[in-house]
């Protein structure tokens, strides 16, 4: 029988084997294997990096992975091949955090009608500012959120100024409206109707693609808060405690470790702040934390936060 010191080492051994290409199989629970179901997924107190300067805070999260193709595997070293399906969350975005993810992913496009896009709370309304790429001209436009009836985000104009003029009495005037204004054909997951535009995050996000309708939007601070679904009534992780991202069944790889019929939990090494963590450096966050088996020979890794990986390196070359 293996001392606990022993133990310890063992499993983090076969973690690093895995990401370091040496390949080791996990065998399913008992005789079960699934054949390629959706990964269950749920998530709590989660900082999720799209890039470095760029995330999300998942404040509760349930759902599944779905795989990008049928009868393929979810990889986690590959941002397409899954998309998650969100069945109930609350998910919020900081204004400037979604003004990037538009000018990158959304305005970047030559047929986009906005550049140098700014979001900010202003009286509790969302301000957005930026120039016309028609004519290079400078606006600003102040208006009140809303849920579309699709479940994507409806910002409705309530003043719209250009050069610092007003011109929504002029645009009533001439029977003009945002939508003739700006434009939006031909950019995905930006369209206007009206004095309105109609965001989808499931189109203007980078990898992993999510699928979900929005039921619910508010702005606290300089929030964009999005609740997904309603809550479900239960779900694997019910009495896990910390922040965490788990994983239960369905086919899962990492590395070089393919998981039948998954149960792997990623739990936060500090639990007095969210679980800062970013898919592209999952592996320096694994490789700077520990695992254990668990009794259903399960994986709970306790993982660093992505932003204090460098932290941990200057300590240890000191």
């Amino acid at each position: 029988m293996l001392k606990p010191c022993c133990c310890r080492v063992f499993v983090l051994a076969l973690i690093l084997l895995s990401l370091t290409g040496v390949p080791f199989p996990v065998a399913a629970r008992g005789s079960e294997v699934a054949e390629h179901r959706p990964v269950q997924v749920a998530m709590k107190n989660v900082m999720y990096h799209y890039t470095a300067p760029t995330a999300v805070h998942i404040v509760k999260l349930q759902g599944h992975l779905l795989p990008a193709k049928p009868g393929t595997v979810v990889v986690f070293d590959d941002l397409n091949s899954f998309t998650l399906a969100i069945a109930s969350a609350e998910i919020s975005i900081g204004c400037n955090s979604l003004a990037q993810v538009l000018n990158d992913n959304v305005l970047s496009s030559s047929d986009a009608p906005i550049k140098d896009l700014t979001l900010e709370n202003h009286n509790n309304q969302l301000m957005a500012k930026g120039k016309l790429k028609k004519g290079d001209v400078p606006f600003e436009m102040t208006g009140t959120l809303s849920v579309n009836g699709d479940g994507r985000i409806r910002l409705h104009a309530e003043h719209i100024k250009a050069v610092r003029l007003s011109v929504k009495g002029l645009m009533d005037l001439l029977g003009m409206d945002l939508s003739k204004l700006i434009g939006a054909k031909n950019v995905p997951g930006l369209d206007a109707e009206k004095d309105d535009l109609i965001i989808d995050p499931q189109q203007i996000l980078p990898p992993p693609h999510i699928q979900g309708k929005i039921t619910a939007i508010r702005l606290e601070g300089n929030e964009l808060v999005q609740v997904f679904g309603s809550p479900q009534a239960s779900h694997f992780t019910a009495k896990q405690p910390g922040n965490y991202m788990a994983y239960h069944e369905g086919d899962l790889r990492f590395g070089k470790l393919t998981m039948n019929d998954a149960d792997l939990i990623l739990t936060d090494m500090d639990p007095s702040d969210s679980f800062d963590f970013y898919l592209d450096h999952y592996k320096e966050q694994i490789v700077a934390g520990y695992a254990k088996l668990t009794p259903h020979l399960g994986l709970h890794v306790y993982a660093r936060d992505y932003n204090k990986l460098k932290k941990a390196r200057s300590k240890g070359a000191q």
